[in-house]
């Protein structure tokens, strides 16, 4: 495997010195950009995308031929670990994902499967394996998953939900059922990711997307203490080098020490908490990855330098800190708006690493 050429990702993420703050983006490879769309039809739809692994690679590498980003993000999907344990996963014309078969009972979590990372989602590992190649050592890959409260609820709702019914019902009526279908979930995404580090992944990230719509004791019941025992389960190295574990809890600023805790090496925050703050919170426990608003990049490049040097001075100087938007890029923003991010990004902190 070829030696790192950029490695102020990961140095970020182990709050060692960089020369200036590491910048990428979520969804940084994705719709708001022409030439992912032209893949993606060329691919037919989103899965099929997700499955070949020379599509994928193409499409996670092509922002790193646009913008001068510290990190390449594996093209996939969060839904892989559920579709591999049969659910049957589709995406509906602007409905967003679906399961033909969600889980409904103690009986259909019973029956639930825990897929063989190389085996039901070896297009995952091949990907990685072709990313990493390809990427001939410029920047490091990160790898991710799910968390398992937020696989769950597009399990048990069989789908997208605003309101989290099904899965809250499920929760407070049969928590038996719900701890079986997180720790069997939980499982799964240990052996998801450790494949994924064997396969290449320098990082990895849990992105818990829907922790926030809970109550502080449910979040640490329901999701906070499996993906604790996700890091308890991680390879924490490989080919001689740390590899960093990041917990993403959308809406979940109110907890960041309880994150901080599991022994994770970073933590991403989105734009409702004030970064300067959660940095007093965790002092030098953890990175911390974040925060702008991606709306933001809807503004003219002046407006977006003026935020990134808001978020850069909220934090402060030294380490510990890699630049992102507190969410995925929205599909419609023009690519120069992301452009003008990352260049202000990199030239406005190289004073905060002196």
């Amino acid at each position: 495997m070829n030696e790192l050429k950029n490695d102020r990702y990961l140095r970020a993420l182990m709050r060692q010195p960089v020369d200036v703050t590491p910048v990428w983006m979520m969804r940084q490879a994705g719709r708001y950009l022409p030439e992912y769309k032209a893949t993606r039809a060329q691919a037919g739809d989103f899965m099929s995308l997700c499955r070949n692994a020379e599509l994928a690679c193409e499409v996670t590498l092509q922002p790193l031929r646009r913008f001068p980003l510290d990190a390449a993000i594996l093209f996939s999907d969060i839904l892989t670990v559920p579709d591999a344990m049969g659910l049957g996963l589709y995406f509906e014309q602007g409905e967003g994902p679906r399961f033909e078969r969600p889980v409904t009972s103690a009986e259909d979590v019973r029956k639930l499967p825990i897929p063989d990372p190389e085996q039901e989602l070896g297009y995952v590992m091949n990907a990685v394996r072709t990313i990493r190649r390809e990427l001939k050592g410029e920047v490091p890959l990160i790898g991710f998953s799910g968390s398992p409260w937020t696989l769950a609820t597009y399990m048990v709702e069989g789908g997208s939900s605003k309101v989290f019914t099904r899965i809250k019902k499920m929760m407070y009526a049969e928590p038996q059922t719900l701890h079986l279908l997180l720790e069997k979930l939980a499982a799964s995404v240990v052996l998801y990711l450790n494949a994924q580090i064997r396969a290449g992944a320098q990082a990895v990230m849990i992105f818990d997307t829907w922790g926030g719509v809970l109550t502080g004791n449910d979040y640490r019941e329901f999701s906070l203490h499996y993906m604790h025992s996700i890091v308890d389960g991680l390879q924490r190295e490989h080919q001689g080098r740390r590899v960093p574990v990041t917990l993403f809890t959308k809406g979940g600023g109110q907890w960041l020490e309880a994150m901080a805790a599991t022994g994770c090496d970073a933590l991403g925050i989105d734009w409702s908490t004030d970064i300067g703050e959660a940095r007093r919170r965790v002092g030098d426990k953890v990175a911390l990855q974040g925060n702008m608003d991606p709306s933001v990049l809807y503004a003219a490049p002046g407006r977006i330098e003026q935020e990134v040097a808001a978020i850069l001075e909220r934090y402060g100087q030294g380490e510990g800190h890699v630049l992102n938007l507190g969410h995925g890029i929205h599909q419609d923003v023009p690519p120069e708006h992301a452009g003008a991010f990352v260049e202000a990004a990199h030239r406005l902190s190289r004073s905060y690493h002196l």
